[in-house]
């Protein structure tokens, strides 16, 4: 059967695809897009809103984003990048709405306070330094500093309900927090590309991306109902599949994803939908994670807004699984490695003994320690109110270094082709929230050429292209003030 030919292809269901596909359906509308997805539906794995706890990072609250140095001081780089990348992606959004090609705000974004609580000497001196360094940032106007049990308990009650002892504790609050249902906001997204002449094919497996003489790719696929197989040729390809990425991206040949390996980590969440304890708490509270634990495994309790009902959510509860997607294959890990990957995954595992002996402690976690470690957050926590769901799946990058063999490296990377036509995303948090950066990324790095015809339209979706909020304090104010008047959040 003759392969059909278009210009885009985009492989994964979730934001990432999404919001690479919108770009370029306003970019280059007249472009063919061709979308493949091996659920019945879109949204399934982690851009689901139970997957993820739609933080919309900002790196208001996230203390892994500012760790403290051994010598006790504080760096504020990482914070001020991921809340610059979040701008860029509120700014999409805001032009997105007002141009009527997403619903209503509410549908998938909602103001809510992040906070930040920690106990104990040491922690409350950590976040006292992190406010000092922050409270001055554009981006961070309005932050506030507590260390008052009765003004943190003005803020969030039921961190403070029933809390007994002597041990200090702190909490800073921004107002300008959000919470995002990454669910709704890719299916709006994918609902309009569809609208607009893209093709979305679901219950279709992409089994091979084969790089043909003429420089496109041949994309095979495979239904999962009949297994009909077909195949498709791209002048581009976007591997925006979570943890299916690597193996596609594997099975490209590109020499570019030789050497990366994946680590996954499965996880639950704590949540209860009493409307008589959500109504005790409004906002997203982060603490300080454990030792070992990856910055993906910070505790927190936050609030959420799904189809428009309130819940609360605490979590995550981190483990192991040999999967790379929630509905993957427990194949997926040892199906991973390749020789050329091998030396990196060795050095990766001898280099984190203590990420493993946490994971081993999370896995074999009793209700009864589960329960406790939610209570550090809400001492009045009855086990009858809670009940267990399944997050996300996620796969950390591992990647080569000179000098370590291998590293974990937390975060996401984009993976590219050196002539520009095949990309694709690896790692995790804060992935959705910062989706539009990261596709503004692969735009830079596999259309080189068009980026500069593509500029004033950019402009005009994202108003900050090409400058840094972080340092024009005006320019954030306006930015921040105009966002939130689109996307009717409060300031």
């Amino acid at each position: 059967m003759k392969a059909k030919s278009v210009d885009v292809v985009l492989v994964g269901g979730g934001i990432m695809s999404a919001t690479l596909g919108v770009l370029l359906k306003q970019l280059q509308p007249d472009w063919s897009i061709q979308i493949f997805e091996r659920l019945g539906e879109v949204a399934q794995e982690s851009s689901d809103p139970w997957s993820n706890a739609g933080t919309g990072h900002a790196g208001l609250c996230e203390l892994n984003y500012m760790p403290e140095a051994p010598d006790g001081s504080v760096e504020p780089s990482k914070a001020l990048v991921i809340n610059e990348q979040f701008q860029v992606s509120r700014q999409f959004w805001s032009y997105l709405v007002a141009g009527k090609l997403l619903g209503a705000p509410k549908t998938f974004i909602n103001s809510t306070p992040h906070m930040t609580f920690v106990w104990g000497d040491a922690n409350v001196e950590y976040l006292r330094k992190r406010f000092d360094c922050l409270k001055g940032e554009p981006l961070f106007a309005g932050m506030e500093f507590s260390d008052d049990p009765a003004v943190i308990g003005e803020w969030a009650p039921l961190l403070v309900a029933e809390r007994h002892g002597n041990d200090p504790i702190a909490a800073t609050r921004m107002m300008s927090g959000t919470d995002v249902d990454f669910g709704s906001l890719t299916h709006q997204l994918f609902d309009y590309l569809t609208r607009n002449g893209a093709e979305l094919a679901l219950e279709t497996q992409v089994t091979k991306l084969h790089k043909q003489r003429d420089g496109q790719w041949r994309v095979s696929v495979r239904d999962n109902i009949g297994q009909t197989p077909r195949s498709f040729t791209a002048k581009f390809v976007f591997v925006g599949a979570g943890g299916g990425a690597l193996a596609l991206l594997q099975n490209s040949g590109i020499p570019e994803a030789k050497g990366y390996g994946g680590f996954p980590i499965s996880g639950e969440f704590l949540r209860t939908d009493d409307p008589a304890i959500v109504a005790q708490h409004h906002a997203k509270v982060y603490g300080k994670a454990s030792v070992g634990a990856p910055p993906m495994s910070v505790p927190h309790l936050d609030n959420r807004y799904v189809n428009g009902q309130e819940s609360l959510l605490f979590g995550p509860y981190a483990g192991f699984s040999p999967k790379f997607l929630k509905k993957g294959s427990w194949l997926d890990l040892p199906g991973s490695i390749r020789a050329h990957n091998l030396v990196t995954m060795l050095a990766v595992g001898a280099r984190n003994v203590d990420l493993v002996k946490y994971l081993v402690g999370e896995l074999v976690a009793s209700p009864h320690k589960k329960l406790a470690a939610l209570r550090e957050f809400m001492p009045a926590a009855e086990a009858k109110d809670w009940y267990l769901i399944t997050a996300g799946q996620r796969v950390q990058v591992m990647k080569k270094d000179r000098v370590k063999g291998g590293v974990l490296q937390f975060g996401t990377e984009v993976v590219s082709s050196a002539d520009g036509s095949i990309a694709g995303l690896l790692g995790a948090s804060p992935g959705a929230s910062v989706s539009v950066s990261i596709m503004l990324d692969v735009l830079k790095k596999c259309f080189p050429a068009k980026v500069s015809e593509w500029e004033p339209a950019l402009k005009k979706m994202i108003p900050s292209y090409g400058t840094l909020l972080s340092v024009t304090p005006a320019a954030a104010k306006k930015s921040l003030a105009a966002t939130a008047k689109v996307l009717e959040l409060n300031n």
